[in-house]
């Protein structure tokens, strides 16, 4: 067995097929091609004599001996990753780091936390990707994102979550619809997947507005645009709208029913060992909304 032939990259790259569940995933994730992922794979199982994964169907799937590897490894290499990190500067450290976040949650804690880490951790590079929270929890709990933004309550057992604030919602209009009695005009909200449509249901469900048809969309500022352009009644988080309030295009609403604040968290795995991510996850927590 030729254990003195193994390199430390051979065992990241096993470690990130079994987080991702594919040699293609592997490849995106460590800026590879999968034809190299693939050879990887051969070396170590021929300095290790034994094979790590066996075809099933399509995919493939670690043998006993990958598991046992993969399980042996992933403390091991994230102390070599602890190690290597304390005895460097944080500031240089590099790498990519995937992080998802809904709509909302992108448009407010996205920008400081950018900014903040294009200041104090330059060489580290970002892939973004905005969708539905249902759908980022189950990217990170894939592995197939590090780290997530929700709003609302991001909730999961392979997931570890912080709160990182909250922001007011406010109920708003054009001024000709807010001038309306009774105001008749549509309520627009996000789809039935959002927590802000919760939110909007059960204040609507003892308001004199009980009675209004609610439209849906999937876009916070296709809504905002079409509130303000007299279409309807919306219920916005209040950064995303200061600057249709400074200019008079919307206004609130009156005799609207009082509103919750919307909460935002940040989310990583639970089993989540990457030094670097950790790290970043700790410095998303100190946001302040």
């Amino acid at each position: 067995m030729a254990i003195n032939r193994i390199a430390f990259y051979h065992l990241e790259t096993l470690l990130w097929i079994a987080r991702l569940g594919t040699f293609a995933a592997a490849a995106a994730r460590l800026n590879t091609t999968q034809p190299a992922i693939s050879a990887r794979v051969r070396e170590l199982e021929s300095h290790l004599g034994t094979a790590l994964f066996r075809r099933e169907g399509r995919s493939m799937a670690l043998t006993p001996a990958g598991r046992e590897l993969v399980r042996e490894s992933e403390p091991l290499w994230a102390r070599f990753q602890g190690v290597l990190m304390g005895c460097s500067d944080v500031s240089g450290a590099s790498g990519v780091l995937r992080v998802g976040a809904g709509e909302i949650a992108a448009a407010i804690c996205l920008p400081g936390f950018v900014a903040d880490l294009a200041r104090d951790l330059p060489h580290v590079s970002l892939e973004v990707d905005i969708a539905l929270t249902v759908d980022l929890i189950q990217q990170l709990a894939s592995g197939r994102a590090d780290m997530i933004f929700g709003a609302g309550r991001v909730a999961h057992p392979m997931l570890r979550t912080l709160p990182i604030g909250a922001v007011d919602l406010l109920w708003l209009a054009s001024p000709g619809v807010a001038a309306l009695v009774p105001p008749r005009a549509p309520i627009w909200s996000l789809s039935d997947a959002s927590p802000l449509y919760r939110i909007v249901k059960d204040a609507l469900a003892a308001s004199r507005l009980a009675d209004n048809p609610v439209n849906l969309c999937n876009n916070v500022r296709t809504m905002i645009d079409i509130v303000a352009q007299g279409s309807g009644i919306g219920v916005f988080p209040a950064p995303m709208v200061c600057d249709h309030l400074d200019s008079g295009r919307l206004v609130p609403m009156p005799h609207t029913p009082s509103m919750p604040q919307i909460e935002f968290h940040v989310a990583v795995r639970a089993a989540e060992s990457d030094p670097l991510a950790l790290a970043i996850f700790e410095r998303a927590s100190s946001l302040h909304l």
